[in-house]
């Protein structure tokens, strides 16, 4: 093993292989070939003359290694600062209007595991995230909001119900801080990458604890106002899970009975599951809808569902067909396109959106070229640029 700060040159006919004993980095592929008595020289790219450059070269101090790159650095959703909001040091130094939070979590599901790896895919299908949208012309990443990814959340795998009083405290501590922008808005809002979607109950916790019942906006596949009697009915511990999560919700009093699911196409249980939904608040929108009425119709709808009430949006990305996200715990075929989502989601502009999230991110069963947490996280930009089209005072 090479200490830290040795360099080494493997001499090959064609093909040169750096070793940089610097935390392990490895350069490779370099297009030049010397023996390794000629280490005093490598292959600097950028001094726009294309040949060898001594190591005590001038120029080389003058290279920018810092900006100009969506891949550097830690990685945050679509690169945006890293701020420890759970630290009171940090966060006081370090306000912020807008937060994303990581929930890695997935032992509460009743399907395919893997949604714990959730927030990391995400924040992966971020990096080429950025700039003005084509079709609004704005950088919601950089207009009033100060916008800061906070990691994720300290999440035990071993037992659910710590788990949920873990992240019941991280929304609160989040939301509970003061913000960048005072004069806009006084309590800061989170976009949550899930994670499963038993997490949104945490969430959901938060905003009525800051702004009080919410409307929900719940994009999935399935209904998940399930009675715990009906799923998970063995115990009160397996209650609590990714498809009773919005009838405990209503429960314990946190959001209006003018709450709205889309994309529904997913089985019931029993044909009383129905009567519960209804019950719980929700009105369904099918995915088929879409065919009957079209994509104006859907944003109509949920508009005139939620009315003017404070609106918290969830976001199943098993809402989209399996085509174009596979990776997720429990997909059904039959569901929307992105493009359909995403021109729903950014037909809600105007509506006071107080908290959202992109959940059941599965990266393990996506393909290779990373359609799903490419969607979630294009998803995730937009219900950012939601919040930041409408400020909302307290």
């Amino acid at each position: 093993m090479m200490s830290e700060g040795t360099f080494s040159v493997v001499s090959m006919r064609s093909f040169v292989f750096f070793y940089l004993g610097i935390g392990g980095v490895a350069v490779h592929g370099i297009p030049h070939s010397f023996s390794s008595s000629s280490s005093s020289s490598f292959w600097v790219s950028s001094n726009n003359r294309g040949h060898p450059a001594s190591l005590d070269d001038s120029t080389v101090d003058d290279i920018d290694i810092v900006t100009g790159s969506q891949f550097h650095g830690l990685k945050t959703f679509a690169s945006l600062p890293y701020v420890n909001c759970f630290s009171d040091e940090e966060a006081a130094s370090k306000k912020y209007d807008i937060a994303v939070l990581g929930a890695p979590f997935d032992t509460a599901v009743t399907g395919r595991p893997g949604a714990r790896y959730g927030p990391t895919g995400i924040r992966t299908g971020s990096q080429r995230l950025g700039g003005f949208d084509y079709y609004t012309d704005e950088d919601a990443l950089h207009e009033w909001a100060t916008i800061v990814d906070c990691g994720d959340a300290t999440l035990t795998w071993l037992d659910n119900t710590v788990a949920f009083k873990h992240l019941d405290k991280a929304h609160r501590v989040i939301s509970g801080r003061p913000t960048a922008n005072d004069t806009v808005a006084t309590v800061p809002r989170i976009l949550t990458l899930g994670g499963d979607h038993s997490t949104t109950l945490s969430a959901l916790r938060s905003t009525f604890r800051r702004w009080g019942q919410v409307s929900v906006i719940h994009f999935d596949s399935h209904i998940d106002t399930w009675s715990p009697d009906v799923l998970g009915g063995i115990s009160d511990y397996a209650g609590l899970n990714h498809g009773t999560f919005l009838h405990i919700a209503h429960e314990e009093g946190l959001i209006h009975n003018t709450s709205i699911h889309a994309g529904t196409r997913g089985p019931i249980i029993m044909h009383s599951d129905r009567d519960n939904d209804k019950r719980c608040g929700f009105a369904v929108i099918t995915a088929r809808d879409i065919d009957k009425h079209g994509i104006d119709w859907i944003i109509s709808t949920i508009k005139a569902r939620v009315g003017n009430s404070r609106v918290y949006i969830s976001v199943d990305i098993d809402v989209l067909d399996p085509a174009f996200a596979p990776g997720t715990g429990t997909a059904e075929p039959g569901g929307w396109s992105t493009r359909e989502l995403l021109t729903i989601i950014d037909g809600l502009r105007g509506l006071s959106v107080v908290g959202a999230d992109v959940v059941e991110v599965s990266p393990v069963y996506d393909n290779t070229g990373e359609t799903t947490v490419l969607a979630a996280a294009q998803v995730g930009l937009s219900l950012i640029s939601l919040m930041v089209a409408r400020p909302v005072s307290d």
